[in-house]
């Protein structure tokens, strides 16, 4: 059963919090981080994306990088605008996205459980990324940043969510993209601690990366007790939502025209308006400047993994036509979020980055939890979940953290 543990978080004080909260560090580049952070000394972004502080061409993996946002947490740790709370404690999440409100529980997760398989995972992960997460969590002596997960929804857990967020909140802000990011501070965590111990399986959403890393840091630093648990935000399953992971294809063998005629050949291939597949099955393409959707063909196995749109696709256009026989490492095939919608594939295109873009259905939080169960993986990059969490709101140390009882 699954673990929440309460945690002395390090956060800013109300005052300061629209102005560390950021975006989290994998969503952006270092070029991009350094434009969202310009002119914003008090932002989190100089602790999760450190080399935006040193010279021009740093390579984000050096060690300098790795030093210097151990100095930059420990620089927000010492200031004023901060403070660590006096005992632990878990929080309530609420996000508001487009009038859409999705509502958490923000503490921690155990190590255990993620080696164990009671948080299940659905997507492998890279070890450059594992690699680099690692050394950030050991330099820094903390998870700096949450992870996102889900689970089944229970009437209880929804009944404390919804009393405490009746409560005055301890941060209420809203952030440049417009989402409303609200957190309240649970007074009295057992009840919550309690319940979870009767939660089965959790289920990571956002963060794979993240959670490895905290599992391989946990084994490098075993006398470091908090070590053994990270941060995450656990959404009922019910409130989550799935975008679209979209795909563009960098170069056609014969070029635009010609792969538009193979395609033709082989499915039924219509002009469309709307370049947004509008049920399971069906995908979008833009190809040779115009928008064509077309249903693809069943998968010819059987598995929950095999029936996702994105393994059909992989199965039917990329391996077959195009040579993309591993989407995990192919140079040619590149990913873009849901949250950037179709005209960002088009501009892609037009601008001569690539030469075919598809525009998905979203996998359902169901098909993410039967391949998750069935202890199976899904392809890359097969889920985009939005609103995404801000980071620096509240922080996990190892270092100075004598953590409360654990209920």
């Amino acid at each position: 059963m699954a673990i929440l543990h309460p945690f002395r978080a390090l956060r800013p004080v109300p005052g300061k919090a629209s102005e560390v909260a950021c975006v989290p560090y994998d969503v952006i580049n270092t070029e991009e981080a350094k434009a969202l952070a310009s002119g914003k000394p008090a932002s989190f972004l100089h602790v999760i994306r450190p080399e935006i502080d040193l010279a021009e061409g740093t390579d984000e993996h050096a060690d300098v990088v790795y030093e210097q946002g151990a100095r930059n947490l420990q620089a927000f740790a010492a200031s004023s605008d901060t403070v660590q709370e006096e005992s632990a404690s878990v929080y309530v999440y609420r996000l508001i996205m487009d009038g859409r409100s999705q509502t958490g529980i923000y503490g921690c997760v155990a190590v255990a459980d993620y080696d164990n398989d009671i948080i299940l995972k659905h997507e492998l992960t890279r070890p450059v990324k594992e690699d680099d997460r690692t050394r950030h969590i050991l330099e820094q002596q903390a998870h700096a940043e949450p992870v996102m997960l889900t689970f089944k929804d229970d009437p209880h857990i929804a009944a404390i969510l919804s009393q405490t967020t009746e409560d005055e909140p301890l941060y209420d802000l809203v952030a440049d993209d417009g989402v409303q990011h609200t957190i309240w501070r649970v007074d009295r965590p057992e009840p919550l601690v309690n319940l979870f111990g009767s939660i089965e399986n959790l289920y990571v959403a956002d963060g794979h990366h993240r959670c490895k890393a905290a599992s391989r840091a946990a084994k490098q630093a075993p006398h470091q007790s908090e070590a053994a648990f990270f941060p995450a935000v656990l959404f009922p399953m019910d409130d989550m939502a799935i975008m679209a992971y979209n795909r563009i294809v960098k170069h056609l063998p014969e070029g635009p025209a010609a792969f538009l005629e193979t395609l033709k050949a082989s499915f039924d291939l219509a002009p469309v308006e709307n370049p947004v597949p509008q049920k399971k099955g069906d995908i979008c393409i833009y190809l040779d400047g115009h928008w064509y959707g077309m249903t693809l063909p069943p998968s010819a196995a059987d598995s929950v993994v095999d029936a996702l749109d994105v393994s059909r696709l992989s199965e039917h256009i990329l391996s077959p036509m195009l040579g993309i026989t591993d989407p995990r490492t192919d140079p040619n095939l590149d990913f873009v979020g849901g949250i950037r919608g179709t005209t960002d594939l088009v501009a892609r295109v037009d601008r001569g980055e690539a030469e075919l873009a598809v525009s998905m259905f979203p996998t359902s939080i169901q098909e993410l939890v039967e391949v998750s169960d069935a202890g199976l993986l899904m392809p890359p990059k097969s889920t985009w979940f939005e609103p995404k969490l801000r980071s620096g709101l509240l922080v996990h140390l190892f270092s100075d953290a004598t953590q409360d009882e654990v209920y």
